[in-house]
């Protein structure tokens, strides 16, 4: 993890810029009802039941989240906590924004564009070096108690997909087009947004980071 005296005006201005953009393409995800990823398909259901907002709810599980990083000997830095309180408003503001499109065609391109933005938003925030999102260090918080990464990224997504699809959040075209796409962006635009360590002993976020999960 990076030094907080290595650059702050950079890396805070990552981090910022970087959860924002997550928020706002989550929204515009969610504004195309073609489905949305696993983790805002639990997002959705468990605000069904609650009657939170879809903000509201990304904020109470990304601090319930937290709560488990103790058992499994996590440690947050302070893009963790920026990324459990930011980016649920600007999905509850980005939802207020951006109309749902009335053909399939911009549906289809608010879902590329979501995408995208997740991918380039997961660089900037991940890249930052200030500790990963809630969802990335529960999963390689069982990575480190021995569990394969492909297990626990699989065994975390399925689960959180199919109880939020039983509450009532939304599956469609676009979870498998968010599953299928956002691995490879993010491998391509991780490395050309992480800011190094400037040589002062620190490993540096490509040495402290995990495999971004999806989403923050």
């Amino acid at each position: 993890m990076a030094r907080l005296d290595d650059r702050p005006g950079q890396r805070s201005l990552r981090v910022a810029v970087g959860l924002a953009l997550y928020g706002l393409s989550q929204a515009v995800l969610v504004q195309a009802h073609l489905g949305t990823d696993p983790w805002t398909v639990f997002g959705q259901g468990v605000a069904r039941a609650t009657g939170l907002t879809l903000g509201e709810t990304t904020v109470a599980i990304s601090l319930a989240l937290l709560v488990l990083w103790i058992p499994l000997r996590q440690r947050p830095g302070l893009g963790t906590a920026a990324n459990a309180l930011v980016v649920g408003p600007f999905v509850d503001l980005g939802i207020a924004w951006f109309p749902t499109p009335g053909s399939l065609a911009g549906r289809v391109a608010y879902v590329a564009v979501a995408v995208t933005g997740v991918a380039v938003a997961t660089g900037l925030y991940v890249g930052a070096g200030w500790g990963p999102g809630p969802r990335d260090g529960l999963m390689t918080g069982l990575v480190r108690r021995g569990i394969p990464l492909i297990a626990a990224r699989a065994g975390i997504e399925v689960t959180v997909l199919t109880v939020g699809w039983l509450l009532g959040g939304t599956v469609g075209i676009a979870t498998v087009a968010f599953a299928a796409g956002i691995g490879p962006l993010v491998g391509y635009t991780l490395p050309k947004l992480t800011l190094p360590a400037s040589g002062n002993g620190d490993d540096g976020p490509r040495g402290a980071q995990p495999a971004p999960d999806t989403p923050g």
